[in-house]
C-alpha cells in the first residue's frame, strides 16, 4: 500500500502522485490536497506559534531588564556587592595614618579648645570676667556728681553697671558718715539709700572691681 496519496487531475481524469503539483501527463496544476499535505501544515502553524511565544518571552525579559531600578540590579549581584573598588562618596581613606575622616564640621582637639592645657586633660580655663566700661550713680534716672539736700533727707540712688552681667560686689561708701551715711536696699547693691545727718560736704563713692563713681553730697541745715 503506497504511503503518498493519489490525486486525480481534474482535467484528464488520470491519477498520479499527491507528491507532485502538477499532473505529469497533461501539465495541469494541482487543485486537491495529497494525503499528507494538511500535516506539513500543522507543521508549520506549530512553529509560527513557537516563533511567537519566543518572541514574547524576548520582549517580556527586555521590559524587565530596563525597568529594574539600579539599587535591585546592584542587590541582584553574587553576594549582594558592587564591584567597584572606588570607596563610598563622603569617606575618604588615610592610607598612610589608617584614619578615616568624614566631611562636615571638623571638631576641635582638646588641645585647640583649650590653649591653657599642654596636658590635653580636656579641662577649660575659666573665661576671663568682663571688664566694667561705665558706672555710674543715678537718682531718678538722672545722673549725679553734685547735690544738695537738707540734714535729715533721705534720697535713693541706683548704681548702673555697664555691660550686663557684671558679678563683682557693688560697694557705697560715705567717706564721711557725720555728713550722711549710705545703705543698700538689694542683694545686688544696685540700689542704696542716703541719709543725710549733719551739715556739711562729702563724697559718695560707688566701686565695683576696679572702677570707680564719685558724688559730692553738700547737706545744709
Amino acid at each position: 500500500m503506497s504511503l503518498v496519496n493519489e490525486i486525480k487531475c481534474a482535467r484528464c481524469d488520470r491519477k498520479y502522485s499527491g507528491v507532485r503539483s502538477r499532473c505529469p501527463y497533461c501539465g495541469a496544476r494541482r487543485i486537491g490536497r495529497g494525503k499528507y499535505t494538511e500535516g506539513a501544515d500543522n507543521a508549520k502553524g506549530k512553529m509560527l506559534i513557537s516563533i511567537l511565544i519566543l518572541g514574547c518571552l524576548v520582549v517580556a525579559a527586555g521590559v524587565l531588564l530596563f525597568t529594574t531600578p539600579i539599587d535591585d540590579a546592584t542587590a541582584a549581584l553574587p553576594g549582594g556587592t558592587i564591584e567597584d573598588s572606588t570607596p563610598p562618596s563622603g569617606i575618604l581613606d588615610d592610607l598612610e595614618d589608617g584614619n578615616v575622616s568624614l566631611p562636615g564640621e571638623n571638631l576641635p582637639s582638646p588641645s585647640d579648645e583649650y590653649e591653657d592645657d599642654p596636658d590635653d586633660l580636656g579641662i577649660p580655663t575659666p573665661p576671663e570676667p568682663p571688664e566694667v566700661r561705665s558706672l555710674t550713680i543715678l537718682h531718678r534716672n538722672s545722673r549725679m556728681i553734685d547735690f544738695t539736700a537738707p540734714v535729715g533727707d533721705q534720697l535713693t540712688f541706683t548704681a548702673r553697671v555697664e555691660p550686663l552681667g557684671i558679678e563683682e560686689e557693688i560697694i557705697w561708701t560715705s567717706d564721711n558718715e557725720a555728713v550722711f551715711d549710705v545703705v543698700p536696699l538689694n542683694p545686688e547693691g544696685t540700689e542704696a539709700r542716703l541719709t543725710m545727718t549733719g551739715a556739711g560736704t562729702a563724697n559718695l563713692i560707688v566701686t565695683v572691681g576696679g572702677a570707680e563713681a564719685r558724688c559730692v553730697v553738700r547737706v545744709r541745715r
